[in-house]
Order: structure tokens, then sequence, then C-alpha cells
């Protein structure tokens, strides 16, 4: 396991106060694919979860596994950070929620999903030469592969780029991992190369006041 990058997200999880006890509607598990609460589309996106293996990849603290959970899915989730994962055993102690990273998981692991996911996870922190093979070998055939996060921060500038975490700590070096920028249109070929049809790739538009865009990225495994 990358110990730097478990440390920083350990930071990163740390700073986070989590999810309020109930969304606008009213219920106590819901599906988020933006950074935006009660914005945007929900888990129909994945297909059919009734019975449905489903992987998370950087489930973080648990919001979007649980919520697949109680829907009837055989939900799985994996994170690198020791803090998110206590997060998610906190939130349901029944949850099945592994400290891996994603490689070593889906390298280690034999069982097939039907859906893969990742919500600012670890499809952005995962250089996808490497993840999305895994991904796809990992996939039922016609399984779902779907993730979700931030575009690119500045236009030109593509490929592996740094994310900053800082320590709270007074004078506390920061730390750094490696995220993946690519245009909605870079993603769906991407997904091509790997092996993945029925791609779709887009930005859902920010709430009313906001700046920053979601970039969704969906692909099917080949029946």
């Amino acid at each position: 396991m990358r110990e730097q990058d478990a440390d920083a997200w350990d930071v990163w999880g740390a700073a986070r106060a989590g999810r309020k006890e109930r969304n606008a509607a009213g219920a106590v598990t819901w599906f988020n694919w933006t950074q935006w609460p009660d914005h945007g589309p929900d888990e129909k996106v994945l297909g059919d979860l009734s019975g449905a293996r489903v992987l998370d990849l950087g489930c973080g603290s648990g919001g979007n596994l649980a919520h697949l959970a109680a829907l009837g899915a055989e939900a799985v989730g994996v994170d690198i950070s020791p803090v998110q994962v206590a997060k998610a055993r906190a939130r349901r102690p029944h949850l099945d929620v592994r400290q891996r990273t994603a490689e070593e998981f889906l390298t280690a692991d034999t069982y097939e999903f039907e859906v893969v996911y990742s919500v600012f996870g670890a499809a952005w922190f995962t250089d996808p030469a490497v993840l999305l093979p895994l991904v796809h070998a990992r996939l039922a055939p016609g399984g779902v592969y779907a993730f979700s996060h931030n575009p690119p921060a500045l236009s030109g500038c593509y490929g592996p780029q740094a994310s900053q975490m800082q320590p709270p700590e007074k004078g506390a070096e920061p730390l750094y991992v490696k995220r993946w920028d690519y245009e909605a249109g870079t993603w769906g070929e991407l997904l091509r190369q790997a092996g993945f049809t029925d791609v779709t790739a887009e930005v859902i538009a920010p709430p009313e006041g906001k700046r920053t865009g979601t970039l969704l990225v969906r692909g099917v495994r080949s029946a």
C-alpha cells in the first residue's frame, strides 16, 4: 500500500464532516454523483441494483455504499484511508469495507461484479492505463462501470496532476497525491480503448450560484 497516499487521504478524511443525517427529501440514505448535495442524477445511472454485486472504488465514509446496500445490492467498498474506512464501518457496521488500494483489490479479488463505480474516488486518483483493464477484467459481461469527479481545473493541463492535502498541524509539510485530469471526450476514448461499449461522458452543470460542474463517465463491458 502506498503509505504516503494513505496518510494524505487520512488528512483529507479527518477534515471532512461527513454526510448529514437526512437529505432534502428526508431520506436517510441516498446516492450523490456530484460534489453538491441534493443535486444531479442518482443510482439509476448504474442500472438494476437489486441483488447485484457492486464495488465502490474509493468509498470514503460509505454514504453511497450504504445506500446501495439498502437497495438490496451486495455492496463492497475499498478505500486506502484507515480514517475513512473507520467512518464507513461506524456508519453501518455491516458494510463490507476493505482497506486496500483499488489496484490491490482488483488484482487479488476473483469475484465478478455487475457494477463498479467511483465517486470522486480511485478512478480519479489512479492511472487509467492501470485501472481500466483491471476494472474491465472484474466486470461481468454486460456490467457497468461509472465514475465522477471534477472536470480539469485548467484547460490544456491534462494527464497526471498534483492534489495537495494540508495537515492541520502548524508548520506541517503538505502531502500530495496524483490525480488524472482529462476532458469528457478523452475519458470516453480511454474507455473504448479498454474494451468498454455504450460509453457516455458528460459534464453535469452545477447548481445555480456554483461554478464547477461534475464530469460523469459510464461504460459497459460487452456481453
